[in-house]
């Protein structure tokens, strides 16, 4: 097959959607289909950082496209950069032969991109496959910033319901997902529901008191509590920074935040007054192994009534990291119905900080129950988040007629 990528994200840049396209393309690849590859030239998190305009990766043809970097400013510097971005990839794909690729595979990002995607394969009558992840108008209207019952609200649902409903084929990444999406009139056999896997290219089984990672920050022999990932109003950071300040006075816990996002502003106020609280960039992924198993708990959030519209899929890697889980949330989701099956881990819902606190300490007087739950929850990993097998089975369903 010849196969057309379109996303605002790829390789090399470090967004979890990027990592897995790009294993996802190096798969196809390696699977004897031909592959191309619009994209942004520029960084998510930094567009201070751009990437080549036309490169060859893993035999893999990359076309960068250029446009407005206004970056996370603020809420219309990101409006004008996805309209930019959006209106690039139009007049590219418009571009484009007849028939000229067996499928089109897009993602959700920006909003409105698979939108376009579609008009465009229906004008060059190529099919058009969607990844759906962080669904759009819907999160915006669970978060706030469009009004439920606004006309905007009710056009872009409109045009997101036409996307599921014309798409020839949609990866939904778990059953919420997939439930939603069947109920705006998709075809049952054009939707398959597959996990994301974990990104981690290595893995690391010492003694976590040995990890490279942990001795290079001076973690010391603290109680390390880490959130690492995007700092997205999705997946707000409120009860954990709530906890971090009950506990600043205690010396045996170090909560760790690592990533970017329109959040990190509030994790720099909670930390000039709370002294165990650190950030830290993005790591390279080639470190990612180091970092996520150097923490004791990774967080996962899931933010409220947010359940069908966006997939946490740090659990995977931190599971996979042997980290124990403290989940932030919703009990109707896929996070707490996968932590069901390992019970051990942390749950408590948005604005129980004093639950979890209460969970920490009750958990700090016996580590080694730390480590045998982080230990448990990479075994389930190795066994149900196999990446070779998840990108296997993507593969299959963009294969089959």
């Amino acid at each position: 097959m010849r196969i057309l990528i379109v996303s605002q994200v790829f390789w090399p840049d470090t967004a979890s959607a990027a990592q897995h396209l790009g294993e996802l393309a190096e798969t196809l690849k390696s699977r004897g289909h031909e592959i191309d590859v619009l994209t942004s030239k520029y960084d998510y998190e930094n567009k201070r950082i751009s990437y080549p305009s036309n490169e060859i990766y893993q035999n893999i043809r990359i076309q960068r496209l250029n446009h407005s970097k206004f970056g996370k400013k603020n809420i219309p510097c990101r409006l004008i950069d996805f309209l930019s971005f959006n209106c690039m990839v139009t007049f590219r794909l418009l571009k484009i032969k007849r028939k000229s690729y067996d499928a089109i595979l897009g993602l959700t990002t920006p909003p409105l991109l698979p939108f376009i995607c579609i008009l465009c394969s229906k004008l060059k009558k190529i099919p058009f496959y969607y990844w759906a992840m962080d669904l759009q108008p819907e999160l915006a209207i669970t978060c706030g910033l469009i009004k439920k019952d606004s006309l905007k609200a009710k056009i872009l649902s409109a045009v997101g319901n036409y996307t599921f409903r014309h798409s020839d084929k949609i990866i939904a990444l778990d059953d919420y997902m997939k439930s939603y999406i069947q109920s705006k009139g998709l075809l049952k056999h054009s939707i398959k529901t597959i996990p994301v896997w974990p990104v981690l290219t290595q893995s690391y089984d010492g003694n976590r008191n040995e990890n490279p990672f942990k001795i290079e920050q001076n973690f010391g022999d603290k109680i390390v509590i880490m959130y690492s990932g995007n700092h997205s109003f999705v997946h707000p950071l409120d009860t954990l920074l709530e906890s971090a300040e009950q506990l600043k006075n205690n010396p045996n816990f170090l909560f760790v935040f690592i990533g970017e996002g329109t959040q990190k502003n509030k994790v720099t106020e909670f930390k000039q007054r709370c002294q165990n609280i650190i950030q830290l960039p993005y790591q390279p992924k080639e470190n990612i192994h180091l970092s996520l198993s150097s923490a004791d708990f990774q967080v996962v959030v899931m933010g409220k009534n947010n359940s069908g519209y966006t997939h946490p899929n740090k659990i995977y890697g931190a599971m996979l990291a042997g980290s124990t889980i403290i989940y932030i949330g919703e009990k109707k989701s896929f996070i707490y119905d996968l932590l069901q099956k390992i019970k051990g881990n942390i749950h408590v819902n948005h604005s129980e900080s004093d639950s979890l606190t209460k969970q920490l300490l009750n958990y700090s007087q016996t580590r080694d129950l730390i480590i045998a739950q982080g230990q448990l929850n990479k075994a389930y990993a190795q066994e149900h988040f196999n990446p070779k097998e998840l990108k296997d089975a993507m593969c299959e369903f963009i294969e089959n007629k």
